[in-house]
């Protein structure tokens, strides 16, 4: 049944993007899986990519800085950029952004068109995002151990950042997506810090190739793909019983305790069932969870082509979303009457 559907239905401007000018019996340059030598490639190109210092101020609205902060247990220190909104007026909600893609790539600076900086100021929200140490080179578990000890020191430095320590969270993209929400685990059961959200766009979970949307091909991200960057992750454990829940948090065997979620994905995305299963299974332990499977998604579409109709409404949901974790009175309460909370 898996590999009966292999091709999901595209929305119909996705299509056409990337359908329009491939010559017949050839195969679309936005759906060809990649290997490892092409993820080295691309780090070699990496600068090109960055944002810039004028991409970062968003005309003099933000504040940067970047630095490094302590490992964790005496490991290498961690990069990370701290954005900060000019105007802002006492504390702020935060977010840490676990930056990785597929496991192999990072950066503080990788978040050229992911609509990030622009929460900034528009939300009045302190943004800090970790860099952390890739496969092959640094395998499991040194992503969650970085993105942890940045988790650490942010919270720690809360009052120099400006930052509201009963309102922080945890972002993530895809690969970085599932470092969030291992990161998210790793904070449950290790003491803290406290969490206020979850936010994971599209997340990599699950390493084992068992859901029918992992085997999508011609879609960004196909199974070859996937399969390659978990194993560069984990090697030959990969797929065994010996991976653990900070490595794939599908494999965590309760999530009660992680903090109320956002999860996001496409019914065209390898991630969509993983993720549909991880928002389930959060629901079911007590977590409240906003989740959106947006029909005709693509992994990664709102980024490949944000002014389509899907991505502005992808874009237009998340905004929806930090509006409301922004607000002091945006978060949730006890379904008790009214008299009881006072009591509390």
């Amino acid at each position: 049944m898996i590999h009966d559907q292999k091709y999901p239905p595209l929305n119909p401007q996705f299509h056409e993007l990337f359908w329009r000018d491939v010559p017949s019996g050839e195969i679309s340059a936005y759906v060809k899986p990649y290997t490892v030598e092409d993820v080295v490639a691309r780090r070699a190109d990496l600068d090109a990519h960055l944002i810039s210092d004028e991409e970062l101020t968003q005309g003099g609205a933000v504040s940067f800085e970047e630095r490094t902060v302590p490992g964790y247990e005496g490991g290498p220190e961690v990069p990370i950029l701290i954005l900060r909104p000019r105007d802002a007026v006492g504390a702020r909600p935060g977010l840490l952004l676990t930056n990785c893609a597929g496991k192999m790539t990072s950066h503080p600076r990788m978040i050229k068109g992911l609509g990030f900086v622009e929460w900034v100021a528009k939300h009045q929200i302190v943004l800090v995002v970790n860099g952390m140490r890739t496969a092959p080179e640094d395998p499991h578990p040194a992503q969650v151990h970085d993105s942890y000890a940045a988790l650490c020191w942010v919270a720690a430095q809360h009052e120099s950042l400006g930052l509201d320590p009963d309102r922080l969270g945890l972002l993530g993209v895809s690969g970085g997506g599932g470092v969030a929400a291992a990161t998210a685990l790793y904070a449950r059961d290790h003491g803290g810090p406290s969490l206020s959200n979850l936010i994971v766009l599209s997340p990599m979970l699950d390493d084992r190739d068992i859901t029918v949307s992992n085997w999508f091909e011609r879609v960004p991200h196909p199974h070859d793909a996937n399969h390659m960057a978990w194993t560069a992750m984990l090697g030959d454990a990969k797929g065994g019983p010996l991976v653990d829940a900070y490595a794939a948090p599908s494999r965590a065997t309760t999530l009660r305790g992680l903090p109320p979620m956002y999860i996001e994905t496409g019914s065209a995305d390898i991630f969509r069932d993983e993720s549909l299963e991880f928002a389930m299974r959060a629901g079911q332990a007590g977590v409240p969870v906003e989740v959106h499977s947006w029909a005709g998604l693509v992994h990664s579409g709102e980024t490949i082509a944000p002014g389509l109709d899907l991505s502005r409404m992808v874009l237009a949901a998340r905004d929806g979303y930090l509006q409301r974790f922004g607000s002091p009175a945006g978060g949730l309460v006890p379904n008790v009457h009214p008299d009881e909370l006072k009591q509390s």
